[in-house]
This record gives C-alpha cells, structure tokens and sequence, in this order.
C-alpha cells in the first residue's frame, strides 16, 4: 500500500497499520525511510516560519535553514532511535513482548503518519505568526502523534499476532 494510503489508514485506525507494517517483517531499511522521510517533511515545515523570522529581523535566511537542516535531519534521527530504545525497554518493563525493531517502526511511523500536521503547524506558523491558532495546532498534533504512537507500540510489544 503507497505511504500516502497508509497516513490516511492510520486516522482511522493506527493498530491495523502498525500491525501490517510489522507482518512484512523487520527491515531496518524501511524504518530509517520513515524516519527520514519524517524529518524531511518537519524540515520543510520549519520554512515559512524560518522566512517569517528572518524578514521580520531583517537577517539572512540560509544560516536559519542551514541550522534547521542539521537539527532535522542529523539530530533528530539519533534522539528519535534513543527514544525508541527507551520506550522498548520500559515497555519490557511493564511486560512487553515485542522487540526494539518494533518499538522502533511504531515511533517513526507515527511521526510519518503525523505529519500532514506538522506542514499545518508550519503553515499557521508561518503566515499567521504566534498566538493560539499555532498553540492550537500544536496541540492537535501532539494529540494525534501520542494517540499514533502508544496504538502503535501497543501493537508491536503486547499484540498476540
């Protein structure tokens, strides 16, 4: 099934999806993809807010982006695996069966899946600037990643399948 398909499936039912993904084995490839792809499209969403700041400062736009692109894109990556280790271990802790690769595909996937808000958020940031509007989206969105990514590690360590 495309990505996109995917994301919209994961809205309606984020187990189902996780599930399906961790029945076509583990590929350590795919996870990184996601991850990637992830923090790809949260890089892009930084640009109107970015381009917001440095008109209204009157600085050059590139170091902005040059910075927003190491945080994104060589950064987040590492924090994102140690969060997952971390999540595989105290889910064992609680009696999770499920293995880090699993822990793993759940949290990337759903930072991919959630991603629709992020561009959103960047958007609102962006044209709209700071208040409750941005508040409020940024909410929604971790809103959404949570729900996204405890259905999903549920489904990878305490699933029976």
């Amino acid at each position: 099934m495309p990505v996109t398909r995917d994301i919209v499936a994961t809205y309606r039912g984020p187990r189902r999806v996780v599930r399906r993904l961790l029945d076509m084995g583990e590929r350590e490839d795919r996870a990184l993809v996601m991850l990637v792809g992830a923090c790809v499209v949260v890089f892009v969403a930084q640009w109107p807010r970015l381009a917001r700041e440095a008109h209204l400062a009157e600085r050059d736009l590139n170091p902005l982006l040059g910075g927003a692109l190491m945080a994104w894109l060589f950064i987040a990556p590492l924090l994102l695996y140690a969060i997952a280790l971390i999540s595989h271990g105290i889910a064992r802790l609680i009696g999770g069966r499920g293995t880090a690769y699993g822990a793993r595909l759940a949290l990337f996937w759903a930072f991919l899946a959630a991603s629709p808000l992020i561009l959103l958020h960047g958007l609102v940031a962006g044209f709209v600037g700071p208040g409750l509007g941005l508040q409020g989206v940024g909410l929604i969105w971790c809103g959404v990643f949570g729900w996204f990514w405890l259905s999903g590690l549920r489904e990878a360590e305490w699933s029976s399948a």
